[in-house]
């Protein structure tokens, strides 16, 4: 069998003008930053949605004095020194005192 073309342009190939082109991309060019903001206004709509959505379930359990916890390696060592094979969290430590909410003495 042998295979045949069909010469069918598509609109965008028939109404193809250089200027109309060239006119189209100036205007798209002014209607970028237009886009953009509206891309970023949808990215946050959307990050406010997931974080309503988290925080619907899950339950707060305030720290009290006596409870076990975990240390944030990267929080306890700033300058990062550790490597990256090291261990994420340290301890477990006792919470000695609760100084303000969120903030503990161990």
């Amino acid at each position: 069998m042998i295979p045949v073309e069909i010469g069918v342009h598509s609109p965008r190939v028939v109404h193809f003008s250089e200027e109309n082109n060239e006119e189209w991309l100036r205007n798209l060019l002014d209607l970028v930053e237009n886009l953009r903001d509206k891309a970023t206004i949808k990215v946050a709509a959307y990050q406010q949605r997931v974080s309503r959505y988290y925080n619907k379930r899950v339950n707060p359990r305030p720290l009290r004095e006596g409870d076990l916890v975990l240390c944030n390696a990267a929080i306890a060592d700033p300058i990062g020194t550790r490597g990256k094979l090291a261990t994420n969290w340290e301890g477990p430590y006792k919470v000695k005192r609760v100084l303000k909410s969120g903030t503990f003495k161990l």
